[in-house]
C-alpha cells in the first residue's frame, strides 16, 4: 500500500481544518502586540531548526533521519497548539495568530532551509540527496496555503457552515494523525524499532530544549505568564502531518524513511506536551 494517498488527503483536511479556525483579524494581532508574536516567530522559524541542526550533528544522525529531524523541526504545529494552549490556559487568541502566520511564512521557509540543510549534508558526507525546490513550494501551495485560504473563507462568508464542519473535523483530527503515525509505523517497524532508542533520545531532547527555548525568549520579550505558556506550546509542537506528507511525497523526497522522525516526534511530542500541560493545571 502506498501510504502517501492516505497522508496527502489528511494534510488537505487538517489544513482546511484549521483555516476554520481562523479569522482574518488573526493576521493582524502584530500590529496591536508585536512582541509576542515577534518571539513566537523567532522561536518556530529560526531557534527550532538552528537547534534540530545541532543536535542532529551531535547525536551523529544518520543522513536521512538528520534531513527527518531538520523537517520536522520546519513545520510548524497547527490547530492542536491552539487546543493545547486553551486546555494550559494559555493565551488562546495569540496562539491562533502566530498560528495563522507561521503556517503562510513556513510554506517559504521550508524550501529555503530544507535546501540549505541536503545541500550541507550531502557534501558533508559525500552523497546524493536531491531536493526539487520547485516541486516542494507547488506542493505546499497546493495541499497547505490552498486548503487554508479556503477554509478562512468558508468561515467569513458562512460561518454557521464552518462551524458543523469545524465541529465535525477537530473530531477526526487527531485521531487521523494516529492513523498516518499506525500506517507508517507497521510499513517500518524494524527500522523505528532499531533505531528508536538514539531518535527518541535525540528527538525528546529537540521538544525539551523547545520547551526552554520558549521560556528564554518570553523572559527576554517580558511577556506575562500567559503569553509564556503559548509560546512554550507553539515551539514544542510542530506539525508531524505536514513533515510526514513532504517526505513521503513521490514529488518530493518520496522516502519513507525520512518520515521516521516525524512519526516519533508525533508520539514523543504528545507524551511531553501533555505532561507539560498537566503540571500547568494542578498549579
Amino acid at each position: 500500500m502506498n501510504a502517501i494517498w492516505i497522508v496527502l488527503p489528511i494534510l488537505t483536511l487538517l489544513m482546511f481544518e484549521l483555516g476554520l479556525t481562523l479569522r482574518i483579524e488573526d493576521f493582524k494581532l502584530f500590529r496591536q502586540r508585536p512582541r509576542p508574536i515577534i518571539a513566537g516567530l523567532i522561536g518556530q522559524i529560526l531557534f527550532l531548526p538552528v537547534l534540530a541542526f545541532m543536535l542532529g550533528y551531535a547525536f551523529r544522525l544518520e543522513p536521512l533521519f538528520f534531513i527527518g529531524i531538520m523537517l520536522i523541526a520546519c513545520s510548524p504545529g497547527g490547530s492542536s497548539s491552539n487546543i493545547f494552549s486553551m486546555i494550559a490556559k494559555g493565551d488562546v487568541a495569540l496562539s491562533v495568530s502566530l498560528t495563522a502566520l507561521s503556517s503562510i511564512i513556513t510554506l517559504f521557509t521550508i524550501p529555503v532551509v530544507m535546501e540549505f540543510s541536503t545541500h550541507l549534508i550531502g557534501n558533508h558526507l559525500n552523497i546524493d540527496i536531491n531536493l526539487p525546490v520547485g516541486s516542494l513550494i507547488v506542493q505546499n501551495l497546493l495541499l497547505m496555503l490552498l486548503p487554508i485560504i479556503t477554509g478562512v473563507l468558508v468561515k467569513r462568508y458562512c460561518p454557521q457552515k464552518a462551524e458543523s464542519i469545524h465541529k465535525v473535523l477537530s473530531r477526526t483530527a487527531f485521531p487521523a494523525l494516529i492513523l498516518l503515525a499506525t500506517i507508517f509505523f507497521i510499513q517500518h517497524h524494524a527500522t523505528i524499532m532499531t533505531q528508536f532508542g538514539k531518535l527518541g533520545l535525540c528527538i525528546s531532547v529537540l521538544i525539551l530544549l523547545a520547551m526552554g527555548g520558549g521560556v528564554l525568549l518570553s523572559k527576554s520579550m517580558r511577556l506575562n505568564q500567559k503569553e509564556q505558556r503559548t509560546l512554550i506550546i507553539e515551539i514544542g509542537m510542530q506539525n508531524a502531518a505536514q513533515a510526514i506528507a513532504v517526505a513521503s511525497s513521490p514529488f518530493v523526497f518520496n522516502n519513507g524513511i525520512i518520515a521516521i522522525p516525524a512519526i516519533i516526534y508525533a508520539l514523543m511530542m504528545n507524551v511531553i506536551l501533555l505532561g507539560y500541560v498537566g503540571i500547568v493545571k494542578r498549579k
